[in-house]
């Protein structure tokens, strides 16, 4: 008799193929953010940067060539979680909104340039 798959297997299957390439997504942006960010004190940043782009990628092909098995629907899905990862680590380390961080440079520059109502007016 042979083996059959139900819908949900297939669900579940479809679940953890998401979840593996989001793991590989967090792996590969969040390494690639760390790497940036430190990149200014390596002794040699260059050859860190190579190295962490070679071992990022070495990581994801092989984390996506062992979750797809055989099947192209799960690359897929997994490239949906890798995907999804992106969008989790941007958000994630995203600088704070210059406009509320400080008022901006245009709104600074024009109040210098208006002379107060209240200061005396030169003779």
């Amino acid at each position: 008799m042979p083996c059959t798959k139900t819908a949900q297997d297939a669900m579940i299957e479809a679940g953890w193929a998401i979840a593996a390439g989001f793991v590989l997504g967090l792996f590969f942006y969040g390494g690639l953010w760390w790497t940036v960010r430190r990149a200014a004190v390596f002794r040699w940043p260059a050859a860190t940067l190579l190295g962490s782009a070679l071992l990022r990628m070495a990581v994801a092909l092989g984390g996506f060539y062992w979750v797809a098995g055989s099947d192209w629907r799960r690359m897929l899905l997994c490239l949906l979680g890798f995907l999804i990862a992106r969008l989790a680590v941007t958000w994630a380390t995203r600088l704070p909104s210059p406009a509320k961080a400080q008022p901006s440079a245009k709104a600074q520059s024009s109040a210098k340039a208006q002379p107060s109502a209240k200061a005396p007016h030169a003779p």
